[in-house]
């Protein structure tokens, strides 16, 4: 049985459907990243599993329990929101402490608790700081801490890194999954920033208007993405409508090899940036490089071919040709991926 299980989960804003029917199971000890774009939907998902916002229709279950009538206080959950949300009039030790003496643990206790807590986050002796003089990365430990205090059997974490500067989010990130996976927690994390995701969880659930287009693993998501849409979230330009024969792909760039097993007909494929190669010779398409963005070891370049849309490659450093210059592409079927159709609420 699932620690967390979702069935039907429905939540409506007057005529807008903000949760269309979801369903979402969570395992005991699973770290899942919800995934999406503003307006998606993943925000009131955790609103509504904490209780912070009635279902319209559906389930709600944790533990096995229904919790459509229990409040948010008695669910047993760890809350951490983006804005960190300490008490600026309490120490360090008073905000972790807090949740603690709410539920009528001992002072002593509750001491020895915060020190165990202050040193799994990487602030020991903390405890008598003012939460003023913290910095950003400070704080968001200390609001995490507050979070596991009282040992909720299901963390829930609203944008937790998104105050934070891009460097100090990547570092954290690959702390908090340490720290996750040490404690064994259950988590269920919403963000709009894809590298966050990746890097934290078990899965990743992406989210559109409401409803779940894909779930799984980050690398299934990542090599496999299910539609268009995760394709493009994803930051995948290389989608072409295509009809495959024998094959081979015609597509607007011309043949392309694709995997054994794809559809026949008409349909949609990604070419992954790394799937494209160039040669200085060859009968594939030709194209110019219209420009470069170096990547640490590899660039990703820009390409204009001679006919159909502009295409992205990825290549080493060592061979990346300069701005101007002349191709011709080579690619690769092991990163050719056949895409669903269009998705319900498409145009």
């Amino acid at each position: 049985m699932p620690l967390l299980s979702l069935d039907g989960l429905t939540v409506r804003f007057g005529a807008h459907t903000a949760l269309d029917a979801v369903d979402l199971a969570v395992a005991e000890r699973e770290i899942v990243s919800v995934l999406g774009p503003s307006g998606s939907g993943k925000s009131t998902l955790l609103r509504a599993v904490a209780g912070l916002r009635p279902a319209d229709a559906g389930t709600v279950t944790l533990g096995g329990q229904d919790q459509s009538a229990v409040p948010t206080h008695r669910r047993g959950l760890g809350l951490m929101f983006q804005d960190h949300q300490l008490f600026p009039q309490r120490d360090v030790g008073g905000n972790i402490a807090f949740g603690l003496r709410m539920r009528g643990v001992s002072r002593q206790a509750a001491a020895r608790r915060v020190a165990e807590l202050l040193d799994l986050v990487g602030l020991p002796d903390a405890a008598g700081r003012s939460v003023g003089s913290l910095s950003g990365g400070e704080q968001q430990r200390v609001a995490l801490a507050r979070a596991l205090a009282p040992s909720p059997r299901l963390l829930m974490l609203d944008e937790p890194l998104g105050q934070l500067d891009r460097g100090l989010r990547e570092r954290l990130v690959v702390e908090l999954r340490q720290l996750f996976r040490q404690l064994g927690t259950t988590v269920l994390a919403v963000t709009h920033d894809q590298g966050e995701a990746f890097a934290l969880a078990d899965r990743v659930v992406v989210m559109r208007a409401g409803r779940i287009a894909q779930s799984g693993s980050p690398a299934e998501v990542w090599q496999r993405p299910a539609s268009e849409f995760v394709a493009r979230f994803l930051g995948f330009r290389n989608v072409t409508e295509a009809t495959v024969r024998g094959g081979t792909a015609h597509t607007p760039w011309g043949e392309v090899p694709v995997p054994a097993g794809t559809p026949e007909g008409v349909g949609q494929l990604l070419i992954r940036p790394s799937g494209v190669g160039l040669t200085g010779e060859g009968r594939g398409p030709r194209c110019t490089v219209a420009a470069r963005t170096f990547r640490g070891e590899r660039v990703v370049l820009l390409l204009d071919p001679e006919r159909g849309p502009r295409l992205e490659a990825s290549v080493p450093l060592r061979l990346a040709p300069a701005e101007g210059e002349r191709v011709t592409l080579v690619f690769d079927p092991r990163e050719v991926v056949p895409l669903a159709g269009a998705e319900p609420g498409d145009g």
